[in-house]
């Protein structure tokens, strides 16, 4: 089974919780998963009542089934930004233990035992339950499809059955989760990549259980055999979430790092730094409208924040001269890439890797530009971006020499460059952005 409350990235649930700050949307929300708690109900009552075959109903199985499955229930692992939770292993041996009209009910009373271990515990609103019900809906499909089957018996052959009893669970689960996610406003498509992971998970635990099937149909209770398994997947999820959680914080200890120096930088020259926001803003649009990948756009958003970095080692006299540079002054104007570079390669990790990108922030398309003379895709597209949004955001603000240009000033030149100083892809992307803000 997936997670009913599959894990969205850091962005979706902040979006999802300022919604969700709205009274009008909560209202909504509430509605959406209460109708969606009563239909599944409905739907587990039905299957109960009208759906027919498979062993007759004997309450310590039932019982068995439903501990069992309150416990794998409790043990979740990340996947993408996703959670599984193997109940694969228990539903499907369940699927053939028990009469097949009462799997969902089974699993129902499953995960309520398994909220017991919650503090405080949540149902003591009875709201809560609609919830549950709506997460039991994936065990609706498999038993319909089997009841269909006339509560098929387990035998191999019968494998095109099973195929399209998982489907039919994945079909309700994902329709579950969608109308939790419309009522948060989520795109489904956000909806579909993040389950894509979580499904192929419980494709590959389903013939785990299947086997399982098979090696208990004789005696039911050694179902309990799949305990070990369990406990060797929780402590597999403990230490992949640690690594997680430490991921996760060297990243914000790098991304904390990277706003210290910002600040520095606009402490010692408060137009870079206010320069260097307005970069990092128009890098990220270009970014999401070239489609980096999620380590390119980090990348692009601290590189965009400390291109200028090597500036604190220019003296402030050239940084805000009022008016053009000498050769001399250009020269060394010129070598704070290669000073950013050292500064952040002390600082090492990931930012290291970031100074080699800051270095290329000034390297032309066609090969003109500095420090390495570079060209084309020789110069890494992070730099290429946040080349041609520095340029951007340079002609549309006051500058201690010269006055802000128009935006279509501003556009005509990126055009003008495009091939010489710019990607001329990059320089497309930049034109619709800046025309969408």
């Amino acid at each position: 089974m997936t997670s009913a409350a599959a894990e969205l990235s850091d962005e979706l649930v902040r979006d999802a919780r300022a919604r969700l700050a709205r009274r009008g949307l909560e209202a909504h929300a509430r509605t959406v998963f209460a109708l969606g708690g009563l239909a599944a109900l409905a739907g587990i009552v039905a299957t109960a009542v009208f759906v027919h075959g498979g062993p007759s109903f004997s309450l310590f199985q039932a019982a068995l089934f439903a501990v069992i499955y309150a416990v794998v229930s409790r043990v979740t692992f990340e996947i993408g930004t996703g959670s599984a939770v193997p109940t694969q292993l228990v539903l499907v041996p369940m699927l053939f233990a028990l009469p097949i009209g009462a799997v969902p009910a089974v699993v129902a009373v499953g995960l309520i035992l398994q909220t017991l271990a919650q503090r405080p515990w949540p149902l003591r609103n009875p709201a809560r339950v609609l919830p549950l019900m709506a997460s039991a809906a994936h065990a609706l499909g498999p038993a319909l499809v089997i009841g269909l089957a006339h509560g098929l018996p387990l035998r191999w052959s019968a494998w095109p059955v099973y195929v399209a009893a998982l489907a039919a669970q994945f079909a309700f689960d994902f329709g579950n989760t969608s109308l939790n996610a419309t009522a948060n406003r989520v795109p489904l498509a956000t909806v579909a990549n993040i389950m894509r992971l979580v499904y192929l998970v419980d494709a590959a635990l389903a013939p785990v259980g299947l086997v399982l099937a098979f090696a208990t149909r004789a005696h039911t209770e050694l179902v309990i055999l799949a305990l070990p398994l369990v406990a060797l997947l929780r402590n597999f999820s403990r230490e992949r979430k640690q690594r997680i959680d430490h991921a996760l914080e060297l990243s914000d200890a790098y991304r904390g790092t990277a706003f210290l120096l910002g600040d520095v930088v606009e402490a010692d020259d408060a137009y870079t730094g206010t320069h260097s926001r307005h970069v990092v803003d128009l890098v990220l649009g270009v970014a999401d409208e070239l489609e980096l990948t999620p380590s390119d756009r980090r990348d692009a958003e601290f590189v965009a924040l400390l291109h200028d970095v090597g500036k604190i080692r220019i003296p402030g006299s050239i940084i805000n001269k009022p008016g053009p540079l000498t050769v001399e002054e250009r020269a060394l104007m010129e070598t704070h890439t290669i000073e950013g570079e050292q500064m952040l390669e002390r600082v090492g990790g990931l930012l290291g890797h970031v100074g080699r990108l800051v270095r290329s922030c000034h390297e032309h398309w066609d090969g003109n530009g500095y420090p390495d003379r570079l060209a084309r895709d020789d110069i890494p597209l992070v730099a290429r971006i946040v080349c041609a949004c520095d340029a951007y955001s340079a002609m549309t603000t006051d500058r201690p020499y010269r006055k802000a240009r128009s935006q279509g000033d501003a556009i005509a030149e990126l055009l003008r460059c495009a091939g010489t100083q710019f990607d001329p892809q990059v320089v497309a992307a930049l034109i619709r952005v800046s025309a969408g803000g």
